[in-house]
């Protein structure tokens, strides 16, 4: 497709119609600002992004490279979710200062706390770079044609001007048929400021986990720390505050349904234009391979972690982490089955074809592709959660990665200490017994789902996960890579440095090692019979997509386009609203603290409440912060379409002020990465109200509040 006709799509009106069915993730220089303002923004495009002048964009940051925050005082605080800062929070806490627990309030900034390797990113500006990156392409095919595009991006990113602590990222759009580059600054003392315990800033935990109604006070507080000159710089007690050019003011007024709202932030991976067969892949085959391999290291890691308290603080992280996207997955399938996303997907299909002839033979070979990959699609889905999930392979992958760098020459002094910060911070929270159960079970159910052709020669030993346990625990006892023998006079778990002294007797253990040869077998067995396959069918499937994605965008007119969520800064907008997701349910947009207090167990790891937080809801102390009903709002959903990464986004009201922080989706919509339904996608947003409320009357940190402007 030419890139004149390219222009002509992304220049067509947008409709009301088209907005609400379909969703959207927009690049913030390409703003449907009539739209906007038709559904009751107050504000202009440029107020959103403007490089040239002071705009909200300069509140907005990605943090540490997965979620988002924003900044809510002229001193550099920063507002993102709990679970965004979890990682953090927990590296803070000790059995005997238990943060997640207890949680934590600076009382000044002398108190804040640091936290080496965290950052954030702010977007400077962002460029349509197309023509740059995609000149003298026309004619080509792959693989000359990734080559000659990543030559020109590399080409573009040399020639720009920019400061050391500033970076050129370059990101594909529509699949590759447009760039953008994006020139962001990077902040690297970050300090904890504040959070809430865990029995507020997760409430609810597992089992409110991507549902409606919800109540959890799922946010942190951190601070940016600039040199003197308001410039980033590495951590040092000498940094002062950061001034921000932007701060979000803080509204706490009343909301209503059909309210405008925006959210402003770094969704990771959409993939709205997939063809009607990839969808009944991902629903059938993909995801229930992944659900089936978290849900037994969930089972495992619970187990002890429910009767241990160390064990609890060490795993808490990771926990969640991999109980996230499992229970996001199991909704996923649910909202794709409900919102009749495959047959929806045919009949668009059908009316592209309509339209335009050519694209029957695009859909009949990506069917064709997508059929010959199925299998190796799901080997691939168990192998690479397998070794994710028993983190001793993980381990073992690192070491492999390790010694191939170093016999391929690549292993440089900063490639190596970024290895040994990476191994040093794995083992802190690595149990080598309790894994061993994980891996025992979880190769036992690789044994049964991967075809005996398919597996190392030997694997059929591995096919009873109890008999597996002594097994595995034989061989991790073993292992250098598990810590438990010794390399070099030490063990890897206790001194990383010490363990990597002797790089050759090292890669020689290792070569030997018991948990290494377990790794590499089944690493050999899954590259030789699958891995080539699987990638070969991918690459031209990947191929066909860019060319459906521009067939769709040449043919289909009266749809607006916006690209798949890339990590990149996007705003999405919609209105408050509450929803009716099944029969006889419907779900009001507003929670209370009342229902903090009706989902209240003492003593629950998921139900508990503070007994601050019931005295203060007892005295009905809600000072500033409860609503029109005398409570205090909680959470709020509205129509926006989020995704992950959007965790920590600022809501904003139609004037640009804060009124929520985004954490989750309503799970009868969590499909919407894949399927946006209107009738069921809702983002899920903690209230300005509640964040207040806890920081004010709960954490006793009135000088935060202080800090910021608060709308009433």
């Amino acid at each position: 497709m030419t890139k004149k006709i390219l222009l002509s799509v992304f220049l067509l009106p947008a409709t009301m119609a088209f907005a609400q069915q379909y969703g959207g993730m927009w690049i913030p220089t390409e703003l449907n600002e009539k739209e906007m303002k038709d559904l009751g923004m107050k504000i202009s495009a440029k107020d959103i992004f403007n490089p040239q002048k002071t705009s909200i964009k300069d509140a907005v940051v990605q943090f540490n490279g997965g979620c988002t925050a924003e900044i809510i005082s002229p001193k550099g605080l920063l507002l993102t979710n709990h679970h965004c800062g979890y990682g953090q929070i927990q590296a803070h806490s000790t059995v005997q200062n238990d943060l997640l627990t207890n949680g934590f309030w600076a009382k000044n900034n002398d108190g804040e706390l640091p936290n080496p390797g965290l950052k954030v990113d702010f977007i400077v500006d962002i460029k349509d770079v197309s023509h740059q990156i995609l000149e003298g392409t026309d004619n080509l095919a792959e693989p000359e044609l990734s080559k000659k595009v990543n030559s020109n991006i590399e080409f573009y990113k040399n020639a720009q001007k920019i400061e050391s602590y500033q970076s050129i990222s370059v990101k594909p759009m529509y699949y590759g048929n447009k760039y953008y580059a994006y020139t962001i600054d990077t902040y690297k003392d970050i300090r904890l400021v504040g959070t809430p315990p865990q029995s507020i800033g997760k409430f609810g935990s597992d089992t409110d986990n991507w549902v409606w109604p919800r109540h959890t006070g799922d946010f942190s507080m951190f601070r940016i720390y600039a040199d003197k000159n308001n410039k980033p710089a590495e951590y040092s007690k000498d940094n002062i505050p950061y001034v921000p050019k932007h701060y979000l003011p803080v509204s706490i007024k009343d909301k209503n349904e059909n309210d405008f709202t925006f959210v402003f932030g770094f969704p990771g991976k959409t993939t709205e234009y997939l063809p009607a067969i990839a969808v009944d892949k991902i629903m059938k085959d993909i995801d229930p391979a992944k659900i089936a391999v978290r849900e037994i290291a969930l089972k495992t890691l619970n187990e002890k972690m429910r009767t241990d308290d160390a064990t609890r603080i060490k795993y808490a992280s990771k926990y969640a982490s991999v109980a996230n996207y499992w229970k996001k997955w199991i909704g996923e399938i649910e909202g794709l089955k409900k919102s009749n996303a495959v047959e929806k997907k045919k009949r668009y299909e059908t009316s592209l074809i309509s339209k335009n002839q050519e694209i029957k033979t695009t859909l009949d070979q990506l069917n064709n592709l997508y059929n010959d990959q199925a299998p190796y699609a799901l080997f691939n889905a168990y192998y690479t959660e397998v070794i994710k999930n028993a983190e001793t392979l993980k381990l073992a992958e690192d070491y492999y990665n390790y010694i191939s760098a170093v016999e391929a020459g690549k292993m440089n002094e900063k490639e190596l200490n970024k290895l040994k910060d990476k191994l040093s911070s794995f083992y802190k929270d690595y149990s080598a017994e309790l894994d061993a159960k994980v891996t025992a079970k979880l190769l036992a159910l690789y044994a049964h789902k991967i075809p005996q052709q398919s597996l190392p020669s030997d694997f059929d030993k591995y096919k009873d996960e109890t008999q597996n346990i002594p097994i595995i625990e034989n061989i991790s006892n073993h292992s250098i890579i598990t810590g438990k023998s010794e390399i070099n006079g030490t063990s890897t778990s206790t001194d990383i440095q010490k363990a990597f002294s002797n790089q050759d007797k090292l890669i020689e253990t290792l070569k030997k090692d018991p948990v290494y040869l377990l790794y590499t077998s089944i690493r050999e067995a899954y590259m030789k019979n699958t891995d080539s396959q699987f990638n070969a069918l991918q690459n031209k499937i990947d191929v066909l997509q860019k060319k459906y994605m521009a067939q769709q965008m040449a043919t289909d007119k009266e749809r607006k386009f916006f690209p798949d969520a890339n990590s990149t800064l996007r705003v999405t907008y919609g209105k408050v609203k509450g929803s009716t997701p099944r029969d006889a349910v419907s779900y009001d947009y507003q929670t209370h603290l009342a229902g903090v207090i009706e989902k209240y167990i003492p003593g629950d790891y998921e139900f508990d409440v503070p007994q601050k937080l019931l005295e203060l809801y007892n005295k009905k102390d809600f000072s500033i912060y409860k609503d029109k009903t005398g409570d205090v709002p909680v959470g709020f959903t509205a129509t926006n379409h989020t995704t992950g990464g959007n965790s920590g986004s600022p809501a904003l009201d139609a004037y640009g002020n804060l009124i929520g922080l985004n954490f989750d989706r309503q799970w009868e919509g969590t499909m919407s990465d894949i399927n946006y339904d209107p009738r069921f996608s809702r983002n899920i947003m903690v209230d300005t109200k509640y964040i207040l409320f806890i920081i004010d009357k709960f954490a006793d940190s009135k000088w935060l509040i202080d800090e910021m402007k608060v709308i009433k």
